[in-house]
């Protein structure tokens, strides 16, 4: 049976101690209105207690028996941050004891293993939370509700580029960028997030054309450097471009060109050039922008994520990014990974997300 929230603030174990844990830490210090932080779970506990620092608030535990959070009715959520390579093992555990999840992207590291964990999730009749915080930006808030609108008319061409840097020592952690670890490279681990914000505005694609490669700028198994050709099952092209290996680093953008304005969307303000020759900035981030691809960017796009799920909870209904939306993502970043290894274009099925 899966746990309920019985106190006015809900009792939040986060399993995972590595790079992306000092912003969880931090979102939960600022949403501590609804939130209590009581575990902090990892291989090597002592290592883990410097992210005391980060929460403003009683000390966590600090522990790495995860069967312990499992079994404890006052830890109804666990946000899982670890490596893609244990995660279903984590999540069996937390599922199976009623834990509801909020899961760090990806789902899995291919589309077989988050299909298994969607439907981990749903025998066990728990909550499961993707981390795409892209999509509480302010900029894709507004992009979104234009879209809803019809206002812009039917969509035409989508532009969704990555620009990325990554020094070696990012590709130097034991296991990243590896299959066996991630997954894969750029397209999983980075753009992924780009991905997901994409096709919440125009829908699945239906086809792609792609090559994908390792450029001599890194040392690693997977790619870092992707582009391909997209076809929209709305009718729109597209195209798609991500990588690591882009100096200096630049910040991700979308384009949604439809019959009556154009949108770009990045993380800093939503800009529509009309058709008529109007042209508007909504949701523009007015404090100064210092790119630093190592930080993760402000922790307040997590709270939100982790506010909105921890109310999906208490109230029974679905969190901003369900487990099962987010295999679309992952069905897109296989099918361009098969085009490029066959150099043919590939097919996406209309039942994109749907257990196969």
């Amino acid at each position: 049976m899966a746990k309920f929230i019985q106190q006015d603030r809900a009792g939040v174990a986060l399993i995972g101690a590595g790079m992306i844990a000092k912003t969880h830490v931090a979102a939960l210090s600022d949403a501590q209105d609804v939130v209590a932080l009581c575990t902090i779970v990892s291989r090597h506990p002592d290592k883990a207690r410097y992210l005391s620092d980060f929460y403003h608030g009683p000390i966590p535990d600090f522990s790495s028996d995860l069967m312990a959070v499992a079994a404890n009715p006052d830890i109804p959520i666990a946000i899982v941050a670890t490596p893609p390579s244990v995660r279903k093992e984590v999540i069996t555990t937390l599922a199976q004891a009623g834990t509801h999840i909020l899961l760090e992207k990806p789902l899995g590291r291919n589309p077989q293993e988050a299909r298994e964990v969607v439907e981990i999730c749903e025998r066990a009749g728990v909550k499961l939370g993707i981390l795409f915080q892209h999509r509480v930006r302010p900029p894709a808030i507004a992009a979104a509700r234009h879209v809803a609108s019809g206002a812009l008319g039917r969509l035409g061409l989508v532009e969704i580029a990555v620009p990325l840097w990554r020094d070696q020592s990012y590709y130097d952690e034991l296991g990243r960028g590896t299959y066996a670890r991630d997954g894969g490279g750029v397209m999983i681990t980075n753009a992924i997030h780009s991905i997901n914000l994409a096709l919440s505005l125009t829908g699945p694609v239906s086809r792609v054309q792609a090559m994908t490669a390792t450029t001599p700028l890194h040392r690693m198994e997977a790619e870092d450097f992707a582009i391909a050709g997209l076809q929209f099952q709305c009718g729109a092209s597209g195209s798609f471009v991500a990588s690591t290996a882009m100096f200096p680093h630049r910040t991700e953008v979308i384009r949604l060109h439809f019959e009556h304005a154009s949108l770009k969307l990045d993380k800093n303000a939503l800009k529509i050039s009309w058709r008529d020759g109007r042209v508007a900035v909504e949701a523009k981030d007015k404090a100064p922008q210092k790119v630093n691809p190592l930080l993760g960017g402000k922790h307040e796009w997590h709270q939100a994520m982790i506010e909105d799920f921890v109310d999906a909870v208490r109230h029974e209904r679905k969190p901003l990014v369900t487990g099962r939306e987010a295999l679309a993502s992952h069905d897109l970043i296989a099918a361009i990974e098969t085009s490029s290894r066959s150099g043919h274009p590939v097919s996406i099925p209309e039942c994109q997300g749907e257990i196969r």
